[in-house]
Protein backbone atom coordinates (compact mmCIF):
# COMPACT_ATOMS: atom_id res chain seq x y z
CA UNK A 1 0.00 0.00 0.00
CA UNK A 2 1.38 3.26 -1.19
CA UNK A 3 1.89 5.78 1.90
CA UNK A 4 0.25 9.86 1.53
CA UNK A 5 2.42 12.11 0.85
CA UNK A 6 1.29 15.17 2.60
CA UNK A 7 3.34 17.28 0.54
CA UNK A 8 1.31 16.08 -2.36
CA UNK A 9 -2.06 15.94 -0.73
CA UNK A 10 -1.75 19.80 0.64
CA UNK A 11 -0.73 20.70 -3.23
CA UNK A 12 -3.89 18.53 -4.49
CA UNK A 13 -5.86 20.53 -1.88
CA UNK A 14 -4.86 23.82 -3.27
CA UNK A 15 -5.42 22.72 -6.48
CA UNK A 16 -9.18 21.66 -5.24
CA UNK A 17 -9.32 25.03 -3.28
CA UNK A 18 -7.96 27.11 -6.31
CA UNK A 19 -10.64 25.86 -9.07
CA UNK A 20 -13.35 25.88 -6.39
CA UNK A 21 -12.76 30.04 -6.29
CA UNK A 22 -12.74 29.92 -10.16
CA UNK A 23 -15.87 28.33 -10.14
CA UNK A 24 -17.46 30.60 -7.72
CA UNK A 25 -16.27 33.51 -9.72
CA UNK A 26 -17.99 32.45 -13.11
CA UNK A 27 -21.38 31.82 -11.17
CA UNK A 28 -21.10 34.89 -10.34
CA UNK A 29 -20.52 36.20 -13.47
CA UNK A 30 -23.60 33.77 -14.89
CA UNK A 31 -25.94 34.42 -11.84
CA UNK A 32 -25.73 34.65 -8.20
CA UNK A 33 -27.69 36.98 -5.69
CA UNK A 34 -26.82 40.33 -6.90
CA UNK A 35 -27.46 39.33 -10.09
CA UNK A 36 -30.71 37.73 -8.95
CA UNK A 37 -32.37 41.19 -7.53
CA UNK A 38 -31.02 43.02 -10.68
CA UNK A 39 -33.08 40.50 -12.96
CA UNK A 40 -36.57 40.77 -10.99
CA UNK A 41 -36.02 44.45 -10.79
CA UNK A 42 -35.57 44.62 -14.42
CA UNK A 43 -38.75 42.13 -14.58
CA UNK A 44 -40.94 44.40 -12.93
CA UNK A 45 -39.94 47.57 -14.91
CA UNK A 46 -40.88 45.56 -17.83
CA UNK A 47 -44.31 44.45 -16.54
CA UNK A 48 -45.12 47.61 -15.26
CA UNK A 49 -44.35 49.42 -18.39
CA UNK A 50 -46.24 46.95 -20.57
CA UNK A 51 -49.25 47.00 -18.44
CA UNK A 52 -48.92 50.95 -18.33
CA UNK A 53 -49.44 50.79 -21.89
CA UNK A 54 -51.96 48.54 -21.57
CA UNK A 55 -54.02 50.51 -19.36
CA UNK A 56 -53.66 53.37 -21.28
CA UNK A 57 -55.01 52.21 -24.48
CA UNK A 58 -58.02 50.71 -22.64
CA UNK A 59 -58.84 53.80 -20.92
CA UNK A 60 -58.76 55.94 -24.86
CA UNK A 61 -60.95 52.84 -26.15
CA UNK A 62 -63.62 52.03 -23.27
CA UNK A 63 -63.44 55.73 -21.81
CA UNK A 64 -62.88 57.86 -24.51
CA UNK A 65 -60.06 59.47 -22.74
CA UNK A 66 -57.82 61.52 -24.85
CA UNK A 67 -53.65 60.21 -24.34
CA UNK A 68 -50.89 61.92 -26.19
CA UNK A 69 -49.62 58.87 -27.55
CA UNK A 70 -51.01 57.55 -31.13
CA UNK A 71 -52.52 54.32 -30.66
CA UNK A 72 -50.39 52.66 -33.26
CA UNK A 73 -46.98 54.30 -31.49
CA UNK A 74 -48.24 52.52 -27.80
CA UNK A 75 -48.51 49.14 -29.56
CA UNK A 76 -45.01 49.49 -31.49
CA UNK A 77 -43.45 50.71 -27.82
CA UNK A 78 -44.95 47.35 -25.88
CA UNK A 79 -44.00 45.26 -29.03
CA UNK A 80 -40.10 46.85 -28.53
CA UNK A 81 -40.49 46.20 -25.14
CA UNK A 82 -41.34 42.67 -25.28
CA UNK A 83 -38.52 42.20 -27.76
CA UNK A 84 -36.34 43.47 -25.64
CA UNK A 85 -37.01 41.11 -22.68
CA UNK A 86 -36.64 38.15 -25.29
CA UNK A 87 -33.44 39.20 -26.25
CA UNK A 88 -31.99 39.60 -22.60
CA UNK A 89 -33.27 36.27 -22.15
CA UNK A 90 -31.45 34.83 -25.10
CA UNK A 91 -28.47 36.41 -23.55
CA UNK A 92 -28.98 34.80 -20.25
CA UNK A 93 -29.50 31.73 -21.38
CA UNK A 94 -26.53 31.70 -23.98
CA UNK A 95 -24.21 32.98 -20.65
CA UNK A 96 -25.79 29.66 -19.00
CA UNK A 97 -25.23 27.28 -22.09
CA UNK A 98 -21.30 28.76 -22.46
CA UNK A 99 -21.21 27.98 -18.81
CA UNK A 100 -22.60 24.12 -18.90
CA UNK A 101 -20.14 23.28 -21.55
CA UNK A 102 -16.82 24.66 -19.30
CA UNK A 103 -18.50 22.57 -17.09
CA UNK A 104 -18.68 19.19 -18.94
CA UNK A 105 -15.44 19.88 -20.92
CA UNK A 106 -13.62 20.31 -17.53
CA UNK A 107 -15.18 16.73 -16.60
CA UNK A 108 -14.14 15.33 -19.56
CA UNK A 109 -11.05 16.71 -19.03
CA UNK A 110 -11.01 15.50 -15.57
CA UNK A 111 -12.56 11.85 -16.44
CA UNK A 112 -9.87 11.13 -19.49
CA UNK A 113 -7.08 12.53 -17.05
CA UNK A 114 -8.13 9.56 -14.40
CA UNK A 115 -8.25 7.27 -17.43
CA UNK A 116 -4.41 7.68 -18.03
CA UNK A 117 -3.65 7.14 -14.20
CA UNK A 118 -6.16 3.86 -14.31
CA UNK A 119 -4.29 2.82 -17.28
CA UNK A 120 -0.74 3.71 -15.65
CA UNK A 121 -1.95 1.62 -12.54
CA UNK A 122 -3.50 -1.25 -14.77
CA UNK A 123 -0.15 -1.57 -16.19
CA UNK A 124 1.71 -1.56 -13.12
CA UNK A 125 -0.72 -4.13 -11.39
CA UNK A 126 -0.07 -6.39 -14.49
CA UNK A 127 4.03 -6.09 -14.13
CA UNK A 128 3.95 -6.57 -10.66
CA UNK A 129 1.80 -9.72 -11.04
CA UNK A 130 3.51 -11.09 -13.85
CA UNK A 131 7.30 -10.24 -11.70
CA UNK A 132 5.32 -12.11 -8.98
CA UNK A 133 4.63 -15.11 -11.08
CA UNK A 134 7.68 -15.76 -12.53
CA UNK A 135 9.54 -15.59 -9.06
Amino acid sequence: MEELDPIKLKAELDQFKKEKEKIRKLMGQIGGKDTEKRDKKINHVFIVLIFILFLLDMARHVMHIEIPLPPLFSLQIGILLVSIKIIWMMHKSTKVEHFQFWILNSIEYRLNDVAKQLRGLEKTVEKYHTEEESS
